[in-house]
């Protein structure tokens, strides 16, 4: 490099800097490329769809039919989602009738709904936002929520009712003595006695039950958790007819 090619600072000249940098950008791809990479796109977006839980794309489905609802009371484009509607929709949840007659949308219902707009926002439109779109909208909730604790308020369905063992001795009393009813024996007090979600369940394979080395029961890798994976011991039962390690 001889002294012209120097400026004063000691760095190249501005005119050959920025000629590099043109062409370090990469060339536009030509229009059958481009097309291509298109329909890869889309089809990598159905393809996880379709792998989806079909509980999952109802519920997602759900959410968006909801924010349609809304888009069209509020005069919105769908493609309208920002942190300033989130808010809006989540103030338009919360006046919105429940499953049960006479109720108002249960809040998890409504963090629900914020989720399934934003994912669906981003997988189907392919809409670039931000990861904390929806923070201030979860924060409104929370203190909706709060304010509802403090009121007293009671809001959707509330829980489920409990498997209590008394269900049990009439379940186990009407399932048959074949491989069948043993079966259908053994996944339902193997899920009591893990607290287990029905995915949770449907996922475990045989070899993530294994017998304690000790001989005090069963150890049960939940792998596979919409809340956590954890590793549950499994003692023998009290009552026989009702134990999962028998079973």
């Amino acid at each position: 490099m001889t002294v012209a090619d120097v400026s004063v600072s000691g760095h190249p000249p501005k005119s050959r800097t920025t000629a590099a940098a043109a062409a370090a950008v990469p060339a536009p791809f030509g229009a059958a490329t481009a097309e291509r990479l298109d329909r890869l796109d889309r089809e990598a977006t159905q393809h996880v769809e379709d792998h989806r839980p079909d509980k999952t794309k109802q519920g997602y489905r759900a959410d968006w039919n909801a924010w349609l609802r809304f888009c069209a009371e509020q005069d919105l484009p769908p493609a309208a989602v920002r942190t300033g509607t989130l808010v809006a929709f989540v103030e338009w949840c919360w006046r919105q009738p429940g499953q049960r007659r006479g109720t108002l949308l249960a809040p998890t219902t409504i963090d629900r709904r914020i989720s399934g707009v934003v994912v669906t926002g981003r997988r189907q439109l392919k809409l670039q936002l931000a990861e904390d779109i929806a923070e201030e909208a979860r924060a409104l909730l929370k203190a909706k929520i709060k304010q509802m604790e403090k009121d007293g308020e009671s809001r959707g369905n509330g829980p489920a009712a409990a498997l209590l063992v008394r269900h049990m001795e009439k379940v186990a009393a009407a399932l048959p003595p074949t491989r069948f009813g043993i079966r259908d024996l053994s996944l339902m007090t193997l899920d009591f006695a893990v607290a287990g979600r029905e995915h949770e369940l449907a996922w475990l394979r045989v070899r993530d039950i294994t017998e304690d080395p000790e001989g005090r029961g069963l150890l049960v890798d939940i792998r596979v958790s919409k809340n956590k994976p954890r590793k549950v011991a499994v003692p023998f039962g009290s009552r026989a007819h009702l134990c999962p390690v028998r079973t």
